[in-house]
């Protein structure tokens, strides 16, 4: 456990400061000072620290997994009940609620607060006092200037901004070093420790994490231990040979290497614990990330963007500088770093937010520092963990929620994650030795779906040589199979249209996006019934707050198993990018597949480099890298059964499909079509 050697030094410092704040926050839980409508917020928000002051204290005697599973239960409800379900309707975490009860002047901002400390309650679990500790004074600091209210006026809004201001600003090497250590220092083994000496039969090892654990974390984990240690092994060899296959297909020395990142969510213990032990056979040494299910994905929408209260240029540069400066201490840490390996889970009802008239929300200037933000953690991401030496996999598997089926439907996700890559490797290439004839490809929808949409396709030099799309099978991307390129963006022209689809978490009907020389021009959904709602939702969450995004790929799936499994079991609107990537004809906006990696040939397996690998987007790299790279990439995917056509428009004007109304009928690639019949 050399997490708790990395706390003891900033623990040490705020021993005392945390019992002077604690036995402070005890008076105000007892009998807050402030005006009537006030009272109850300081209240409720003191408690939640205190709670978390005790479960500090349990750390501290090593006693969190002594506990039963009962108090264990007890004490994950109690941070999280006021949020689930009906009860976040009158909970201060619930922005329309905050304003209402608390007014517009400090509903916000106390709304705002309040989630901030519900996110941090994992420090206590972890046993990170200077992280409790700082957030216990800053309550202590805004109470102060509430207290006494009814003899004395409100304070002003723009003190208590100014609180929350300072303290994100004034302690963001601490935030930054936290997170950023989590990723490549291996001596940050908290989940580390729990995933490799915990009993996994014993389920109260699921309450040391310090987050919310709901029936999915329960039964999964469960699920997992009813399976044979030849099962998991299996799923854990599928993951981390992806992995290691990913390096050695693009050329790229794993033996360079110390650490990889593992992400999992919370339940798949028992297949982490083997692919750790797989890693260390490749000398990798974990670092780790685990997730849960969210208790309430509205939660987490209202409160996405709450650092508009406090986001300007000085503070994007302060966290800047605060990455910038833990990068610079660990650089040999950093350059040691392989890349993540992520394991995705899916199921989750399709979740639709609403749009909360109180929540906060970026004004346009904030959206560009995002936007600039983004760009520049990117750059510093590349720098030290440079994109050309690194790699990673992703996998995916279902979770209870999704069903009754759900036994089922894991055993036939196994399957799919170990399909016969050399069969779709064959098939595939015949697809790209007519893609490469192309000048463009013309794809179209059917029925009700709108799509009409000229892809112009790099043309080559030397067709013996060379081919503009990549033969993608099962290594970082799991399952296979599709075939991708970089479009040209010039004369890649028309409307991509999809009935429904599921992105990042979040539900799109009707999604309509309109291209033009390859650049985003107009998008709508039917989400809402105000369009400008509408054209919101999609700027802010797929655009990433960018005015406009090109093509940056296009790709053909060719996973009809994967569709099938989706059609039988009718999870399509719960299948993750994923996978639903491999079910039809996609296009991603964002950035190529190959950012930061354009000057890297890499081969397909009949030996032809891949050259169609920047736009004119990414090609301003050599001037400008704020312009050239987006650091976002979204897929968005045509299903077979919203398909018409896929067509190769020729120089000379002759054509032929690939794909018609639906199905797969160039030569050779008839057998895809099977698990469509």
């Amino acid at each position: 456990m050399l997490y708790k050697e990395l706390y003891k030094e900033s623990n040490e410092l705020a021993e005392e400061r945390f019992a002077l704040v604690r036995e402070r926050i005890a008076e105000i839980e007892e009998k807050p000072e402030t005006k009537e409508k006030y009272k109850e917020y300081f209240r409720q928000t003191a408690q939640l620290l205190q709670k978390q002051a005790a479960v500090y204290d349990l750390w501290a005697d090593d006693a969190i997994q002594k506990r039963s599973l009962k108090e264990a239960e007890e004490c994950n409800l109690g941070f999280y009940e006021d949020i689930l379900g009906a009860a976040y309707q009158t909970s201060y975490a619930n922005p329309d609620y905050a304003v209402k009860i608390l007014g517009e002047e400090f509903g916000q901002l106390l709304c705002a607060y309040f989630a901030y400390v519900r996110r941090e309650i994992g420090a206590a679990f972890r046993g990170d006092l200077m992280q409790l500790t700082i957030q216990m004074e800053l309550f202590v600091e805004i109470y102060n200037r509430f207290e006494n209210g009814e003899e004395k006026d409100a304070p002003e809004k723009s003190a208590v901004q100014q609180d929350l201001y300072w303290f994100f600003h004034d302690y963001s090497e601490i935030f930054y070093e936290r997170s950023l250590r989590r990723l490549i220092d291996p001596a940050e083994d908290f989940e580390t420790d729990i995933v490799m000496n915990a009993d996994l039969t014993d389920l109260r090892y699921l309450y040391r994490y310090g987050v919310y654990i709901g029936e999915n974390e329960k039964q999964i984990a469960a699920f997992l231990n009813k399976m044979t240690d030849e099962e998991i092994q299996a799923m854990a060899d599928t993951y981390t040979e992806g992995y290691r296959i990913g390096f050695e297909v693009t050329g790229k020395d794993l033996s360079k290497k110390q650490t990889v990142q593992l992400r999992y969510p919370i339940g798949f213990e028992r297949m982490v614990r083997a692919a750790v032990h797989n890693f260390e056979k490749m000398n990798l040494k974990p670092t780790m990330l685990a997730t849960a299910t969210s208790p309430n994905k509205q939660f987490d929408y209202d409160h996405r963007e709450d650092r508009a209260l406090y986001l300007d240029k000085a503070y994007v540069e302060r966290c800047l500088e605060a990455r910038k400066n833990y990068f610079e201490e660990e650089k040999k840490l950093a350059a040691g770093h392989a890349g993540p390996a992520v394991i995705e889970v899916f199921g989750e009802e399709p979740f639709s937010p609403e749009n909360k008239e109180c929540a906060v929300k970026y004004n346009e200037k904030q959206q560009k520092l995002c936007v600039y933000e983004m760009n520049m953690a990117g750059q510093m991401i590349n720098e030290y963990i440079k994109g050309e030496e690194r790699s990673f996999t992703i996998i995916a598997y279902p979770i209870p929620e999704i069903g009754e089926r759900f036994e089922e439907i894991f055993a036939e996700t196994v399957k799919l994650n170990t399909l016969d890559y050399k069969l779709y490797q064959t098939i595939q290439q015949k697809i790209i030795d007519v893609l490469d004839t192309a000048d463009q490809v013309h794809i179209t929808g059917k029925g009700k779906n709108k799509t009409d949409l000229y892809v112009n396709i790099w043309k080559l030099k030397d067709p013996s040589k060379e081919t503009a799309f990549e033969n993608c099978v099962a290594d970082v991307n799991i399952p296979v199979g599709e075939v991708f390129t970089s479009p040209v963006l010039e004369k890649t022209t028309g409307t991509l249209f999809v009935g429904q689809v599921y992105l990042n978490g979040l539900n799109y009907e009707n999604l309509e996006i309109r291209f033009k020389d390859g650049m985003v021009e107009s998008y709508t959904c039917t989400n809402f019934k105000d369009e400008a709602e509408n054209k919101k939702y999609i700027r802010d969450n797929v655009l990433k707050h960018h005015d406009t995004l090109p093509m940056g790929e296009f790709a053909i799936g060719t996973n009809t198993t994967a569709y099938r499994m989706a059609r039988d079991y009718q999870i399509a609107d719960k299948l993750p990018i994923l996978i639903a990537e491999k079910t039809g004809p996609h296009f991603a906006v964002g950035d190529t597949c190959y950012s930061h990696e354009e000057d890297n040939i890499s081969y397909n397996p009949d030996g032809k480099a891949i050259v169609a690998r920047e736009n004119s987007v990414s090609a301003q790299r050599k001037e400008s890298v704020e312009k050239a790279y987006l650091n976002c990439h979204t897929d968005i995917t045509i299903p077979y059964d919203e398909l018409d056509k896929i067509t190769v428009i020729r120089k000379d004007g002759s054509t032929e499909d690939i794909i018609a109304d639906g199905k797969f009928v160039l030569a050779g690639t008839e057998q895809l079509n099977e698990p469509l019949l």
